[in-house]
Parts: C-alpha cells; sequence; structure tokens
C-alpha cells in the first residue's frame, strides 16, 4: 500500500517552523542513564504547600468552573497592587489585566493581536527561543539584533535606533534575561524608551524573572520609562518565582485599545486560564514574599558558585545578575556550540543547551540553568571541567 504524504495538509508557515533544539538536546539526553542537567529553566522547588493548600480550599469551596475569561477579579487585583509596588506603575484590574495560560500564551496571543503581516519585530539575541516562531506564525517579520559579551548583552539606544524602519511594530525585551541572565537599570531602559515613544513603537516587555534578581538589584521596567506606559505590554507569570511551573498562570498588562484586541485572541482560543491555579497564584501573589526571598537565597548561592567554577574552568562569561541562567564562552575550546554540548553528554553525561539555539548571537557560548541542586551543579561542573580539560 503506497503511503500518502500528509504533510500537504500542514500550513507552510508552521512547516518551516524548525523544532526547537533545546528540544533536541532534551530528547538526546533521555536517551542516556546517569545524566546531570543544566539544560531545563524550570525551577527545581516544588510549589509550596500554602499555594496548594489555597487551590485545594478553593475546590472544596465549589470553585470548580470555568472563571470570568480575564481571571478572577481577586487575583487581577492583587497583580495591579504587584505592579504598583514593584516598578510604581498602575494597571486598572478592569481593563488592564488579562490572566494568561502561562507568559507563554501572552506572549503569542500579543504577537497574534497586534502584528499585520509584513510588520516587524525587532528582538535583541540571544533570546528566548519562542519569540522568533511566534511572530512568524503571527504573520511578522523577526529582525534578530546581535547583541555581544563585550556590550553585556544589553541593547543599546545606537543599536535600537539603526534597526527601526518605517515596518517596525515592537521590540522584544528580557530582562532578567534568557539565556543570559543580564540586566538593565531603569536609566538604560530610559535610554531604549526615549527612542521607541520617539517613534511610537511598542515595546513587548517579558519579565518573567522580575523577582529573581541578585547583588543588591532591584527591577527595572520600560513601563515605567517617560512615555512607554501605555506603549508597553507586560507579560509575567509564576512559574519562575513561585516555583508553578505546572500550574500554568501568567498575565498581561497593557492599555485598554491593545489588550482588548489580545482579549479577543484568549477568550476564543482558550476561554480562561485554570481557576484552581488562580487561587494558588492568588495566595503565592498576595503572602509568598518569604517563599520567593528563600528559594532566591539558594539560587544566588548557586550563581556565586557556577560564577566561581566557571572562572576556574576557564570560561568567562558575563556575570549573571537575574533569572538562573550561566552563559559561558566556550569559543575559546575550538569547537562550536552545538558540538560543544554533543561532546560533552556524550563523554561526561552533562546536558546544557548551545548558545546557538538562542540566535546566532549566541554561538560560542553554552547555556547552564542553576535550577538544580548543589550536588548536581557540583558533577556537572567537574564534568565540565574534565572535558575541556581533554581538549
Amino acid at each position: 500500500m503506497t503511503q500518502t504524504d500528509m504533510t500537504k495538509y500542514v500550513n507552510r508557515d508552521v512547516a518551516a517552523i524548525q523544532p526547537s533544539v533545546i528540544r533536541k538536546f532534551f530528547d538526546l539526553a533521555a536517551q542516556i542513564e546517569g545524566v546531570v542537567s543544566l539544560g531545563i529553566g524550570e525551577p527545581d522547588f516544588v510549589t509550596p504547600r500554602a499555594f496548594c493548600n489555597a487551590g485545594y480550599q478553593s475546590l472544596l469551596d465549589g470553585k470548580t468552573g470555568y472563571s470570568p475569561n480575564p481571571g478572577i477579579i481577586e487575583l487581577r487585583r492583587a497583580i495591579a497592587d504587584y505592579q504598583q509596588r514593584l516598578i510604581g506603575v498602575t494597571y486598572s484590574p478592569d481593563n488592564e489585566i488579562i490572566v494568561t495560560v502561562g507568559a507563554s500564551e501572552g506572549i503569542d496571543a500579543t504577537f497574534r493581536a497586534l502584528l499585520n503581516p509584513g510588520d516587524e519585530v525587532i528582538i535583541p539575541e540571544p533570546a528566548f527561543v519562542s519569540y522568533q516562531p511566534c511572530v512568524q506564525l503571527a504573520g511578522g517579520v523577526a529582525v534578530p539584533l546581535p547583541t555581544t559579551a563585550e556590550q553585556s548583552f544589553k541593547l543599546t539606544p545606537e543599536q535600537l535606533a539603526a534597526a527601526i524602519t518605517p515596518r517596525t511594530k515592537a521590540v522584544v525585551l528580557n530582562f532578567p534575561g534568557n539565556p543570559t541572565g543580564v540586566v538593565m537599570s531603569q536609566a538604560e531602559l530610559d535610554a531604549i524608551g526615549a527612542i521607541l515613544a520617539k517613534h511610537g513603537i511598542l515595546a513587548i516587555s517579558d519579565e518573567i524573572y522580575a523577582e529573581l534578581l541578585y547583588d543588591g538589584r532591584t527591577h527595572a521596567s520600560i513601563a515605567a520609562s517617560p512615555g512607554m506606559r501605555d506603549l508597553t505590554v507586560l507579560i509575567s507569570g509564576f512559574s519562575k518565582s513561585l516555583a508553578m511551573t505546572g500550574q500554568r498562570i501568567g498575565y498581561i498588562c497593557a492599555h485598554p485599545d491593545i489588550l482588548r484586541g489580545i482579549y479577543k485572541i484568549h477568550q476564543f482560543s482558550l476561554s480562561c486560564a485554570n481557576i484552581t491555579a488562580q487561587y494558588m497564584a492568588l495566595e503565592g501573589i498576595t503572602n509568598g514574599a518569604a517563599e520567593v526571598a528563600k528559594m532566591r537565597a539558594e539560587y544566588d548561592k548557586r550563581r556565586q558558585f557556577m560564577i566561581r567554577r566557571f572562572q576556574e574552568i576557564g570560561l568567562p562569561m558575563c556575570r549573571p545578575e537575574g533569572a538562573f541562567y550561566a552563559f559561558p564562552c566556550i569559543s575559546g575550546t575550538g569547537l562550536d556550540s552545538a558540538t560543544f554540548c554533543e561532546e560533552l553528554l556524550q563523554q561526561q553525561k552533562v546536558a546544557c543547551i548551545p548558545g546557538n539555539a538562542f540566535g546566532a548571537a549566541g554561538e560560542g557560548f553554552i547555556r547552564c540553568s542553576y535550577a538544580t541542586s548543589m550536588d548536581n551543579l557540583i558533577k556537572a561542573c567537574d564534568g565540565i571541567e574534565r572535558f575541556v580539560g581533554s581538549l
């Protein structure tokens, strides 16, 4: 019987999207017994019991149906209060906040709602792997803008100004950054904001790691920059800071006119986020500061260990001041990032992510997540040291 080629039925834009390099290395690692993984960007902490109890109590109270499309009002009010305290920007819980199925839905729905065919979105790289595919699937044109370790992987006003064209609709910002762990100050963001405000260009600001800052840093947001409050779509969530990845709760804060468009995508594709998880997030954002501080302190111990070990191994990197990633340079080994990670996995059973997974500007680097136990970090760094020494 002749096999029918069913790929012809797949949308051509979907077919053109390349699978995630991160997924490739997850699959490779799964085939090798005893692997120590620094690949996954997920807290190794379980969701705190108080958050779980809040969700359980909501079930006992009979709150098991659909929530309002934009999320329960109590959570939206708590998000508004939180953002006012965090960045000093006021959002109305009635028409400027939507609770989403993770920050990932927020990213996708934002691009789908805002982009017309051919609209350009500037994406500073190295960048989180979802931005470019989501732009393309929404009919937009992703414009990678490479940054370098010499500039601490920070977008400069001069770079941004040179990249703007008449078709530029938005620029993506992600600070603290994945994969680099780099943080921008409010003054640095203000300089970026001045250019965006001048041209009327949107900022899509992914602030999912806002709570994970070190070295005395405080979170800064482009939404707080002069003239940028209404031009910013702020996307965040609870997966990283509250160890709630599996509950899939995120949110978007934006001007009502912009949020109205995003709301249509959310309403017709997903209806609402999980109501039980919303009550868990409500407990977390309202009463979970101590839990966040405890997890952040543990991440900081691991971060300092990684900084020291990579220095000893001889792999230079920008000092990560946020999130839970180290992004060391491996170009001095003579291997490209994919080959380095493949051989490291085969020879030492240590899984890292090649830098080119995050765009061409990531070539020559590897991403190492320290959202794992100290024992695993010691084993992984010992393996990396042996591997680099063997070269």
